[in-house]
């Protein structure tokens, strides 16, 4: 019997799927890595391309100028940016 130390990182489960201590498969967390960087590719084009300039100029963010202070609190854009991160992460709880 080996030591629990020295135990393997990833095993294989009944169906021959290696899968690692959480129990996510490999494929599964390829997927995600992958979903991923298209995400953040999609929303690299947004804002170069313009699509985002609307971000961070909402009704309800803060800003103030005077003499050389200048004071910006983005309210409205961190509640909306807050509420679609934990849509996001709701979504990867539910079906990962």
């Amino acid at each position: 019997m080996r030591h629990p130390r020295f135990a393997p990182a990833a095993s294989a489960d009944r169906g021959g799927r290696v899968c690692d201590d959480a129990g996510m498969e490999n494929r599964e967390l390829g997927l995600l890595v992958v979903v991923l960087g298209i995400a953040a590719i999609a929303i690299g084009g947004l804002i170069a391309a313009g699509g985002l300039s609307w971000f961070g100029r909402l009704p309800g963010d803060i800003r103030w100028s005077g003499g050389s202070t200048r004071v910006y609190v983005p309210i409205t854009t961190m509640i909306l940016l807050s509420l679609g991160l934990s849509v996001v992460s709701y979504l990867l709880r539910r079906f990962f």
